[in-house]
């Protein structure tokens, strides 16, 4: 039964506090203005005082509209019609193809019992090397991608929603430009996989509790497929976009700030949506990858701090490309020793080689002399840009293992690379070392 009290108080903001007793948390209402229905939420409760957050805003709303409590929290669809659709940060269709009717389920639920929960054991291919070969995603992961404005996060973000190997690919946009959203949907119906994908779009002109609502929708949809046995992939950009929104109603709230201005839950609030990533026992997984802008670069600042501490590593974007040094994943070592017998040692060899390429380049900066020892190093520092962490390379996880094994053949003898004797005779590619030598003795020779 329907609750109704007609004694708004208060309009701040976007906010509207209404005198109303037996009203739960998170409850919907609807206000009924002169200018027709308007959606609401609430997101405090003191005493008989009930704060509505108002999804398109306090404008038209006065103190005599009456409030009607629907009794239950957000709700979404759940159907396979949902499938290529788009919609709104409200569940409503945003792409102006007519509405779905179907069963809804709550959002918001709490996050998986970790005696239901699987440990992650496989591994979700994306094409990109830097990720598959040196940050494996691991299947039911929460995994960031830290980021400042101007790098290609979200093509990023896009590129593994098209290359994953997952059943079902949920987006979900948060404070987007409106030309943002318009090339991550070309991007995925221009590659075929609209159709098992399902969006929830909130753009920078939208009201803000729709972006609040964005991840939510996004997880409670996932998680039902997930519950049917499927792989889901959750793409979330930006979660700066969502603490910020965070930030902006604490404010109208007039809530005590914490760091930053930020509210004193954010770590809270950010954990209730990562910890939704999930590997069900005995039916399927859902996997996070978000995009987290870091203003002015900085990583202390409270939202890439929060996200570090919840989620299992990140990936850091910079220069327009993955940073093989600052990123992570702490899952990987459940599952790159089940791809290849190589795939560790290809890894760390690869890596502290191109960390010894750094040293070179700085000596080369300072005017020291170069040993022929950094001339391989700068040279293999070259390649190993151009052919692995280049976003723009795109290449399965075992072609990408060979061709690192390629690179390192063509810039070191095989006992410099410090492979264990074992592995590297069983990889190593003898016809790149072969004409390796050979040039090396027609330059020794043009020198002389």
């Amino acid at each position: 039964m329907k609750k109704i009290f007609d004694k708004i108080t208060r309009i701040a903001g976007n906010v509207a506090t209404v005198k109303a007793k037996g009203v739960g948390y998170e409850d919907l209402a609807v206000i009924t203005t002169a200018f027709g229905p308007s959606l609401a939420q609430v997101i405090r409760l003191d005493h008989d005082e009930v704060s509505l957050q108002i999804f398109a805003g306090t404008e038209g709303i006065s103190n005599g509209d009456r409030v009607h409590f629907l009794g239950h929290p957000m709700q979404v669809l759940f159907t396979d019609a949902m499938f290529g659709r788009v919609f709104n940060g409200s569940g409503k269709p945003r792409d102006k193809r007519p509405g779905i009717e179907s069963v809804k389920v709550e959002i918001g639920s709490p996050a998986v019992n970790p005696v239901k929960r699987r440990r992650p054991n496989k591994m979700i291919h994306t094409g990109i090397p830097m990720i598959d070969v040196f940050n494996t995603l691991v299947e039911s992961q929460k995994l960031p991608i830290f980021s400042v404005a101007g790098e290609p996060y979200n093509e990023l973000l896009g590129r593994v929603g098209l290359q994953a190997d997952a059943d079902i690919i949920v987006l979900g946009g948060m404070g987007l430009r409106h030309d943002d959203y318009l090339k991550l949907r070309r991007l995925f119906e221009e590659s075929g996989v609209l159709g098992k994908t399902i969006m929830f779009i909130h753009t920078a002109a939208d009201p803000v509790v729709e972006c609040l609502m964005v991840p939510d929708l996004c997880l409670a949809v996932g998680e039902q497929f997930a519950l049917r046995g499927k792989r889901v992939l959750t793409l979330l950009t930006d979660m700066t976009a969502f603490a910020d929104s965070l930030k902006e109603i604490a404010v109208t709230m007039e809530q005590v700030p914490s760091n930053r201005g930020y509210p004193g839950d954010l770590y809270t609030q950010m954990a209730r949506r990562y910890e939704k990533a999930v590997d069900f026992d005995n039916a399927g997984s859902m996997t996070v990858l978000a995009c987290v802008t870091m203003p002015g670069d900085d990583v202390t600042h409270p939202i890439p701090d929060n996200t570090g501490y919840i989620t299992e590593g990140q990936i850091y974007l910079r220069n327009h490309r993955i940073e093989p040094f600052g990123s992570l994943s702490r899952l990987k070592q459940l599952v790159n020793g089940k791809t290849r017998d190589d795939h560790r040692a290809i890894m760390d060899a690869c890596i502290q080689l191109y960390a010894q390429c750094d040293d070179s380049r700085e000596k080369k900066e300072m005017g020291f002399e170069m040993t022929p020892w950094d001339q391989k190093l700068l040279k293999y520092g070259n390649i190993f840009e151009q052919q692995i962490t280049d976003l723009s390379v795109n290449v399965p996880l075992f072609d990408a293992l060979d061709r690192c094994w390629e690179i390192l053949a063509q810039c070191f003898e095989p006992e410099e690379t410090g492979i264990r004797q074992a592995v590297y005779q069983k990889h190593w590619p003898r016809e790149i070392s072969a004409a390796a030598s050979s040039d090396h003795v027609t330059d020794h020779q043009g020198l002389q």
